[in-house]
């Protein structure tokens, strides 16, 4: 169950700091966004601002419920309603054509929009509220850590955000699954919280997950989701030497610690030991990475859990951490 301390009065102000074309950092199951009215190109411009956001990156678009799917977009397939029953509200997002009601601004430029709705009750109250949707990235600076708890919004981003809704530490840890729905066959762009088995189980066909993309999407850029430390992924049974090899060489190291080493004495600065539920894991993830960067390491060294389930997308997180750094 999900701890909600957002009050019912601070979500009217919240709804009314959207309605004033302010920014309001909301809470998911998966990460808290940083939301702003989708119909006001001002207030979607500022997210790009304060986040450092390339303005050609698109945004998701929150909604209130499956049956507002089509205020906002156009000519939407079978396929993509029968995901919408099935997953909303829940961490899956849709590619489709955007309607008018959507700004470019929102898009990215581009002719499609991402829409999902949400599983957390403090962010459907929101849009209840605010009676419109959120586009709402998430809450940190652009290629950075994503944030799981109000803490780490109010910590990065300041007071750059109008109003911070709490809703508790986040359930899922991860971004949502990203689903191309605009071609004859649905294809996932990006991995996250419903894993390709429930997707394909769903549709009764194999999805695939292209390295590349047709249609631009959140989380596509070779660094994303990065600690301050840099991260070096190595095979499991290569973590210790590795990690103790970087230790005598200078570095501070975090390790992130298969289960099957947890009793394994490990020469380093900070270890983190890797649950052995990729649930758990996923809900963790960011947690690991921001405690690490905070006891002042320089290094973290990790291996790729198995990518299936949830493993997927953490394996893409970590692959994306530990990228070519976006310049500062």
């Amino acid at each position: 169950m999900v701890r909600v301390t957002a009050t019912p009065s601070e979500i009217e102000e919240a709804a009314g700091v959207l309605r004033a074309g302010g920014l309001v950092a909301l809470p998911t199951e998966t990460v808290y966004g940083l939301g702003a009215n989708a119909e006001e190109p001002a207030a979607v411009s500022r997210i790009f601002q304060v986040k450092g956001r390339p303005p050609s990156h698109p945004l998701i678009v929150h909604i209130g419920g499956a049956e507002q799917l089509d205020d906002w977009v156009q000519d939407v397939p079978e396929a993509a309603r029968l995901l919408a029953e099935r997953f909303w509200p829940g961490p899956l997002t849709l590619v489709l054509p955007r309607s008018a009601r959507v700004p470019l601004e929102a898009t990215g430029g581009l002719q499609t929009v991402a829409v999902r709705v949400p599983g957390h009750p403090v962010a459907l109250a929101l849009l209840s509220a605010f009676g419109g949707g959120v586009t709402a990235p998430s809450a940190n600076r652009f290629g950075q850590v994503s944030p799981t708890t109000a803490d780490d919004v109010r910590v990065e981003l300041g007071e750059a955000v109008d109003f911070v809704l709490d809703g508790g530490p986040c359930e899922v840890g991860v971004e949502s699954t990203i689903v191309d729905a605009t071609g004859d066959i649905p294809s996932i762009l990006r991995p996250g919280g419903v894993t390709r088995e429930d997707l394909e189980a769903v549709l009764g066909c194999p999805l695939a997950v292209p390295t590349t993309s047709r249609v631009r999407v959140p989380g596509q850029h070779p660094s994303h989701y990065a600690p301050r430390a840099r991260v070096v992924l190595v095979q499991p049974e290569k973590v210790l030497a590795e990690a103790e090899l970087a230790q005598e060489q200078g570095h501070q190291v975090g390790v992130f610690l298969p289960a099957s080493f947890a009793d394994t004495p490990v020469r380093a600065h900070a270890v983190v030991t890797v649950p052995t539920s990729m649930a758990a894991y996923a809900r963790d993830l960011y947690r690991f990475l921001r405690e690490l960067d905070q006891q002042g390491c320089d290094l973290i060294v990790a291996s790729l859990p198995t990518e299936e389930g949830l493993g997927l997308a953490i394996a893409n997180r970590l692959r994306r951490a530990a990228g070519p750094r976006l310049p500062l």
